[in-house]
C-alpha cells in the first residue's frame, strides 16, 4: 500500500520573528526554511507549500516539568499570554492539525551548530528544524518500537 505523502511545518515561535522548518514523512529529513514575522506568512507557506500537519515548540519550563498551568497535548494553555494569542489566530486561519511538541533548549542547539552568517540558516529556522526533526523522530522511533504515539489524524495516512 502507498503511503500517503505529509508535509509539516516545524514553527519556533518568538516575539519578534517565527522559525519555519520543512519536512516530510517519506523522507523524515527536515530543512530549516525561512524566518517569518507574522501569521499572514505562515498561512501564505502553509498553503503554498500545501502543509498537512503543523508542528509548533512550546514554551515550557526547564525544571523538566510543565508548570501547574503548562501542558503539552493539543488544545491546552500555557502560561505565556503571547505564545497564547498566536496559536489562536493561527488556529483561526488554518483548518489543519496543530500538533506541539516541547521546544526548550532548541535555539541553544540551533547556536551549537556549525557554521556563520554566510553558510548557516538562520537561527530561528534551524531552531524550527531541530523542533520538528524531534517530533518527526519520536513519531518513528515509537512506530519502529510498536509504541505508536501517533495521533489518530495522522496514523491512517501514514499507511498503516
Amino acid at each position: 500500500m502507498a503511503r500517503k505523502l505529509i508535509k509539516y511545518l516545524g514553527i519556533d515561535w518568538g516575539e519578534k520573528r517565527i522559525g519555519l522548518a520543512l519536512g516530510d514523512n517519506e523522507t523524515g529529513i527536515v530543512t530549516p526554511f525561512k524566518v517569518v514575522s507574522g501569521i499572514n506568512e505562515i498561512v501564505e507557506v502553509i498553503n503554498n507549500e500545501n502543509i498537512n500537519i503543523l508542528v509548533i515548540g512550546k514554551p515550557m519550563a526547564m525544571n523538566y516539568e510543565s508548570p501547574a498551568s503548562q501542558e503539552l497535548q493539543r488544545g491546552e494553555r500555557i502560561m505565556n499570554k503571547e505564545f497564547n494569542n498566536f496559536v489562536d489566530k493561527l488556529n483561526k486561519r488554518v483548518d489543519i492539525p496543530i500538533e506541539f511538541f516541547d521546544e526548550r533548549l532548541s535555539s541553544k542547539a540551533a547556536d551549537a551548530l556549525g557554521g556563520d552568517k554566510r553558510t548557516k540558516a538562520p537561527r530561528d529556522a534551524v531552531a524550527a528544524m531541530i523542533i520538528l526533526q524531534s517530533y518527526l523522530d519520536k513519531i518513528y522511533n515509537a512506530k519502529a518500537a510498536n509504541k505508536s504515539p501517533i495521533p489518530p489524524l495522522i496514523k491512517g495516512a501514514q499507511g498503516d
